[in-house]
């Protein structure tokens, strides 16, 4: 376990989120997780990850946490308490479909990114995008113990050195390799539609898939 970091807070608790509190759960943390409706609805989710698992509101999941994780649909990320997390170190696997979320200009025409929109909304608190390319029961079915030849690799994107350092921990105790994309503004490079969004990539995969990744703009 993390030092310092016994317990996740999950804003939103879909199927990212089930799965990622499953594997916190299985390597000794505390869990608690949120969503849109109210903690009465997570009852069977809350049992089915285990006694290490508990429900709450999102401010309540947040307040509770030492690392919190925003899995969300996009357009919900006004939503996200600011005051709870508060320095925090906040996971984001948002992804943006229009069809789901609404048009956003500045995604639209990519001045800036999904993360860097959330960083926006919670200004003190330490933004990592990860987890976002890769479905929720490949969390649970491909992670491998470090060092096994081939393991699937995982990218992150942060402003913050020190919270990246944790994430990357994060994941790799929960099976993933690690390959750093750079700062929040290069979270575009494993976005939807990119040659790192989807497909099962070990380290050296998810490097060149990173290094090819296009602009929206640039594929037309």
């Amino acid at each position: 376990m993390l030092a310092g970091m016994t317990t996740i807070g999950f804003i939103g608790s879909g199927h990212i989120g089930s799965s990622l509190a499953r594997l916190a759960v299985a390597s000794g943390h505390d869990v608690v997780l949120s969503n849109s409706r109210g903690p009465e609805t997570l009852a069977d989710l809350v049992a089915d990850v285990g006694p290490q698992a508990r429900a709450a509101d999102a401010a309540g999941a947040a307040a509770a946490a030492d690392l919190a994780v925003v899995t969300i649909p996009l357009a919900a990320y006004r939503q996200v308490p600011v005051e709870p997390l508060a320095s925090m170190i906040v996971i984001d696997t948002d992804n943006y479909y229009p069809q789901r979320d609404g048009v956003i200009p500045e995604l639209e025409d990519e001045s800036t990114t999904t993360a860097e929109l959330l960083q926006a909304h919670l200004p003190t608190s330490r933004v990592v995008k990860a987890f976002n390319h890769i479905g929720s029961e490949e969390l649970l079915t491909q992670g491998r113990p470090s060092g096994t030849p081939g393991r699937r690799a995982l990218a992150i994107a942060g402003d913050d050195p020190d919270a990246k350092a944790a994430v990357a921990a994060l994941i790799d105790r929960w099976g993933f390799d690690v390959v750093d994309a750079g700062p929040l503004a290069e979270g575009w490079r494993f976005q939807r539609d990119t040659p790192a969004y989807g497909p099962p990539l070990d380290r050296d995969g998810m490097v060149a898939a990173l290094a090819a990744a296009r602009r929206y703009a640039d594929t037309d």
